[in-house]
């Protein structure tokens, strides 16, 4: 998406500002860009400035400081009414649902703060934020879906095939680590050290993280049966049968492909349920919020908190631990009775 001819520079100027200051990732931007567009694609319709019924179609690169500067907190609302009640949630398909759902608006939200944020204390473009106080969409609370210690098993063991040494250490690696699809995907050669690897993650952040003898062991066994390829992705770690980088949609796709094997439900798993395997199975076993917050690689802790979900044997202990777990309804009434009769015969 080459937003430099399409966006006013008002805006311009702001996703540079995401990339050069803040480091963000050329996807990152794309995505604030993308959210941006639409809501001030939104905001010309809706005051009259263009004579364009489809959104897609409507321009934006004639837009000024005056018309963002004007966006009341009153408009930011109207907008994630539209979102809510109006908006496909798949453009350009027929059987699509209408109304994007509360996460993909807080991601909006999250993009419109940033960008008046950006406007009022770094570029001072404005003397006051208008979205100082813009409250973003309740978020359901959802448990986190991830597999057991056993379904973890059993998913490693189902790897056959031609590329078994390599399937296996990309399943492990993302059981072990945690580690994001395009993490995965993102690792060279170069990143993989005695025992810990380097990871590029979110707003190019690097972190590392220390490799169990397991891993290690993995990928020993996958470089064995390596063919480096003769072209620019020769550093990539892992290599598709193309001989290339392999690519986010293959990965997802077996995945799919072993999760079917292993006899779960792949409407339910998918490779970012792997990482989530992975932090709660850390979790379980001990290791601390803080830690697990640097391992995934969370900006913000309430982030990692998802995964301190109480898993239902616990709670079962928990309902155990209660000292009137055993008591019955019977000994409730007995203990009455007695207790009236004593009164009676002291009368």
């Amino acid at each position: 998406m080459d937003y430099r001819s399409e966006a006013p520079k008002v805006l311009f100027d702001f996703l540079n500002y995401l990339e050069a200051v803040l480091g963000k990732s050329p996807r990152t931007i794309n995505e604030y860009y993308l959210d941006l567009r639409l809501f001030l694609r939104y905001l010309k319709q809706r005051r009259g400035l263009t004579t364009e019924h489809e959104l897609s179609k409507i321009a934006i690169n004639d837009l000024d400081l005056n018309f963002v500067a004007s966006v009341t907190l009153a408009d930011v609302y109207d907008f994630l009414a539209f979102l809510s009640r109006r908006r496909p949630q798949r453009q350009n398909s027929p059987t699509t649902k209408i109304g994007i759902e509360s996460p993909a608006r807080a991601r909006k939200v999250s993009a419109i703060r940033a960008f008046y944020k950006y406007l009022s204390s770094k570029a001072h473009l404005i003397e006051n934020d208008p979205m100082v106080n813009l409250d973003s969409p309740k978020q359901k609370k959802t448990v986190v879906r991830y597999l057991s210690l056993d379904e973890s098993k059993d998913l490693l063991s189902s790897v056959k095939g031609i590329n078994r040494e390599r399937d296996y250490c990309i399943l492990l690696l993302f059981l072990s680590c945690g580690l994001r699809v395009n993490e995965l995907v993102g690792l060279n050669l170069g990143d993989i050290g005695e025992d810990s690897v380097r990871v590029l993650g979110k707003g190019n952040k690097e972190r590392v993280l220390i490799l169990s003898p397991a891993c290690r062991e993995a990928i020993d066994t996958y470089l064995s049966k390596r063919i480096a390829p003769e072209n620019e992705d020769r550093n990539a770690l892992f290599i598709s049968r193309k001989q290339r980088r392999i690519d986010e949609q293959t990965v997802k796709w077996l995945v799919k492909k072993y999760i079917t094997s292993a006899g779960l439900d792949p409407t339910k798993y998918s490779a970012h349920k792997l990482r989530h395997t992975a932090a709660t199975l850390m979790y379980q076993n001990g290791v601390d919020v803080r830690t697990l917050q640097e391992v995934l690689g969370h900006e913000q802790l309430n982030t990692t908190q998802i995964y301190t979900h109480v898993d239902n044997e616990n709670l079962r202990v928990a309902a155990r631990a209660n000292p009137l777990s055993t008591i019955s309804e019977n000994d409730y009434i007995d203990i009455n009775s007695k207790g009236n009769g004593e009164k009676q015969h002291g009368n």
